[in-house]
């Protein structure tokens, strides 16, 4: 017979598959959904890490080049550092990262690993929650020790750390060490590509994280013990500045900052970013997987409204995509087109039975013959059949639909006051929603296109032809050659010059029979005539040559950018529950907090609280009951009072008669228990104390009388 301890040592431990398929109808065919959303998923990642890393290879390799620029100087003998130097000023790079907090440690993970390859082992980073000991942080990581700051150590702390050796916090032990690593020659090793000089003086790079948050005045010490040192040590800085440069002016006084040889370095803005990560990932027919119009938007709202992460939108689109394949049983077709094609073909009596109650299905079926949708609706291997045709159909509106979006975009976002959107992803959720050509905007949209100059409609139409270019449907090869047409008759100036002269010497003509002298009946007549050809003036050539473009233009949006719900099987790679991404995504800590203080079995699942609606169990946590006895108060709430209802409370649930004398008395640990309850309400923020009455505490949410 197993003991206790054997017990608790023999828990399974779950895979993440196993978590994904509990609780599922058919087995196989959710870990063919987990396979298919990991492989996916893995795809998105690598794609997306690469984008980052050629989004920060450009500001990279200029704070490389400086750092090299700046370390070439430090030759082996340490006098021509120091002379080469302006007054001991360590070399400083003030890397201006944006508000995108999230995203940072990305940056500078690549940093540090692309530092470490092809300049100096000797990089550390510190972050403002270590800035009270700011210079050991820097001793311990650089030499890999511990470090003690006095001369005694604790009885407790030498115990444990008897193997481990320790040095003195100083810049000279710094000095000595760097100077036996030099001598060794161990600093230069597996970074081949850089100069002889650098290897035999490698830099020595502190990266400060997080500028805005540390301690000025802890800061000014760290720079000014450091430029003492600049001459036996090749320092150099690395500041992380989420909003502006001036910080450092903010931040350190001019005796300070003159020691720092500063240059400025910008990197990419997060709304380019996410631009770029958009259009890799969502405005591509090659990741068979969608959000919704409502989810992108969803994903986009907390991005500028929080935290304009993209390392987070990243993660909400991840977390999209596992929500998609596992409510959807259907997903199991949200693959490769050859993927899906076979995976319909094996689709259970259960899955076809969700295929038709898909409504986009049941809308085909009815646009079908009777003949037609008896077999859909009775036979499984017709609807396999059928299934197939339509993916593929599928497959095809997603390769037609992201060029034409391009192109429109292309004509409108430079439009005055976008009506379509600046950003192509505006664009895009408007056309998700609806037909986008019922839209005003659109109408406003074409209005204007109609006004614009041969030079910018010629170089608009040039682009959409580069678009157009790959040509992996037959529609749109045959929609690159007509634009090629039309921009071939715009190449013919000749004609149309001589055309618009014809129109102007006309107009020109008119004018001056005006100035022949004649009676008020004869220039009443001419001016009907002149108002009349006005009406039905000939338009020029350029102008006819411009409105078949547009047409031509509009029909395309109007065959290919119907909305996904116009598409049968769309619920296959469209995920559209925006509700359930906002839930887990947009926090709403007060909500939560109020939920587990008057319902503590929502989150506990224990029985013994659950209770009638409005009521709380005896059984409940502390902070439970005295929450809601201060619901039952006024304005101000008496502390006495709260304490004797709460002992009364304590009382019964503890199985105390309630004719005994102790019933609801009031004991030291009761009392202790209380207080402590009302400081833990307190610091939620639902009371606070107040100078009216000494024994009193205000309330702070609604209620109250």
């Amino acid at each position: 017979m197993l003991s206790e301890s054997c017990v608790c040592v023999c828990v399974c431990v779950c895979s993440p598959e196993d978590y994904f398929t509990h609780g599922s109808e058919d087995t196989e065919n959710s870990k063919l959904r987990f396979r298919n959303c990991q492989t996916l998923w893995e795809k998105m990642k690598a794609d997306t890490e690469l984008l980052q890393d050629e989004l920060n290879r450009k500001i990279l390799d200029s704070l490389l080049a400086f750092i090299r620029k700046s370390v070439s100087t430090f030759q082996r003998g340490t006098d021509d550092w120091a002379s080469r130097m302006r007054a001991h000023e360590i070399p400083t790079a003030a890397l201006v990262l944006g508000v995108n907090v999230p995203d940072h440690d990305m940056t500078f993970q690549c940093l540090s690993d692309q530092l470490q390859q092809s300049v100096t082992p000797f990089v550390v980073s510190v972050q403002a929650t270590e800035c009270a000991g700011q210079s050991c942080r820097v001793l311990e990581r650089l030499m890999g020790t511990s470090v003690s700051v006095g001369n005694e150590e604790e009885p407790e702390q030498r115990s444990t750390n008897v193997n481990q050796k320790r040095v003195h916090c100083s810049l000279i032990t710094l000095c000595n060490w760097y100077k036996t690593k030099a001598a060794s020659g161990t600093a230069s090793k597996k970074r081949t590509s850089v100069g002889k000089d650098m290897q035999q003086h490698p830099p020595i790079v502190v990266i400060f994280k997080d500028l805005e948050a540390f301690n000025s005045r802890v800061l000014q010490d760290f720079i000014l013990i450091c430029s003492r040192y600049v001459e036996q040590l090749p320092l150099m800085f690395v500041f992380g500045i989420a909003t502006s440069p001036s910080t450092i002016q903010h931040m350190l006084p001019h005796s300070v900052s003159s020691l720092l040889g500063i240059e400025l370095f910008q990197s990419l803005s997060c709304t380019q970013h996410l631009a770029s990560v958009i259009d890799k990932v969502i405005l591509n027919s090659q990741f068979p997987f969608k959000p919704s119009g409502k989810v992108l938007q969803v994903l986009v709202s907390i991005f500028l409204y929080h935290d304009f992460s993209v390392r987070n939108f990243i993660k909400g689109l991840q977390l999209a995509l596992l929500e998609h394949f596992h409510s959807q049983p259907l997903s199991v077709l949200c693959c490769k087109k050859e993927a899906a094609l076979v995976h319909a073909t094996e689709l259970s009596h259960r899955d076809v039975e969700r295929l038709q109650q898909l409504p986009s299905f049941m809308r085909y079926v009815e646009e079908q013959g009777p003949q037609e949708q008896v077999e859909l609706l009775t036979s499984d291997d017709h609807v396999k059949e059928v299934c197939q045709k339509l993916l593929k159909d599928l497959h095809k509106y997603h390769k037609n639909y992201y060029p034409i979006l391009r192109c429109l975009h292309i004509l409108t976002s430079s439009l005055p006051k976008y009506p379509l959107g600046k950003q192509i992803r505006e664009l895009h959720i408007s056309c998700l929603e609806k037909n986008v050509w019922e839209n005003e905007e659109y109408a406003s949209a074409m209005q204007l296109l109609r006004m614009m100059a041969k030079d910018e409609l010629t170089s608009a139409l040039q682009m959409c032809a580069e678009i157009l270019k790959p040509g992996k449907t037959t529609k749109m090869r045959a929609a690159l050659l007509q634009l090629d047409n039309l921009l071939a008759k715009f190449d013919q100036p000749d004609d149309l010059a001589a055309a618009e002269n014809a129109a102007g010497e006309d107009l020109t003509s008119r004018g001056k029979g005006l100035q022949k002298k004649t009676d008020l009946f004869q220039l009443q007549k001419t001016l009907l005539e002149m108002k009349k050809s006005r009406r039905t003036k000939k338009m020029s050539p350029f102008e006819i040559l411009r409105d078949q473009a547009l047409e031509f233009i509009d029909s395309l949006v109007r065959s290919h950018l119907a909305p996904p719900e116009s598409q049968p099987l769309y619920e296959v790679c469209y995920y559209s529950s925006s509700a359930v991404l906002r839930r887990h995504l947009n926090a709403t800590p007060r909500t939560s907090i109020q939920t587990a203080l008057s319902n503590p079995y929502h989150y506990l699942k224990n029985e013994n609280l659950l209770a009638e609606d409005g009521t709380v169990s005896n059984a409940a946590p502390d902070i439970c009951i005295v929450y809601k006895l201060h619901l039952e108060c006024g304005r101000l709430i008496n502390l006495y009072d709260w304490l004797e209802a709460y002992a009364t409370v304590v009382s019964a649930a503890e199985g105390m008669d309630p004719d005994s004398a102790d019933f609801g008395k009031v004991d030291e640990l009761k009392h202790a228990r209380f207080i402590q309850a009302v400081s833990e309400l307190e610091f939620l923020g639902f009371i606070k104390s107040t100078k009216q009455k000494t024994d009193h505490v205000s309330r702070l949410t609604w209620g109250g009388c």
